[in-house]
């Protein structure tokens, strides 16, 4: 069987999926074969099911891989880290029509916001205003912000965040509309 992005030759009995990449077998038999966008498992049939002995590796590792999912899922839509270095981070995200995130700021960190296509309301401060496709806003720490898709198409954007500390726990929310309290 395969699922997603797979050209197989001469291949059999084998379950081969990819979540991103282009995966591609040749002359095998009896394997199972998962590429997801931050990892590939490779096992024969008969092991499938000790797949867990290798979570419990990588967990005791310290591995991310074992514990968190690239794309990262919220009530407003969901965002997949790009990129990360020393002090900077990049993310991709989508944010669902006619929802918004909450009324935040950032302690540590300050944010580039990039509308690769949809529209984009922000409020800055004091300040509102649109984004269109191929605008771009910054947001200085200690900044009250909030982001909204007004439109009637998912808003995709780009988010470059620098500062001393990047991390989801350094959000202080003022207004959100799901509940959630700072992190989540």
């Amino acid at each position: 069987m395969v699922s997603g992005d797979v050209s197989i030759f001469d291949t059999q009995n084998s379950y081969i999926r990819s979540e991103g990449p282009l995966v591609t077998t040749l002359g095998i038999e009896n394997l199972v074969v998962v590429a997801t966008e931050d990892a590939v498992l490779v096992t024969s049939k008969e092991r499938a099911q000790d797949v867990k002995t290798i979570v419990t590796s990588l967990k005791s590792q310290g591995r991310d891989e074992a514990t968190t999912h690239p794309r990262v899922y919220r009530p407003w839509g969901y965002y997949q880290t790009v990129h990360n270095g020393k002090r900077f981070q990049v993310k991709r995200g989508t944010v669902n029509t006619g929802v918004c995130l909450s009324l935040q700021l950032h302690h540590h960190r300050a944010e580039h916001w990039i509308v690769v296509n949809g529209t984009a309301n922000v409020c800055k401060g004091n300040e509102e205003f649109v984004l269109n496709e191929n605008e771009s806003t910054y947001i200085p720490t200690n900044t009250i912000h909030r982001l909204t898709n007004p439109g009637k198409v998912p808003l995709n954007l780009i988010e470059v965040q620098s500062g001393s500390y990047l991390g989801e726990d350094d959000i202080v929310r003022y207004e959100d509309d799901y509940g959630r309290e700072e992190d989540t």
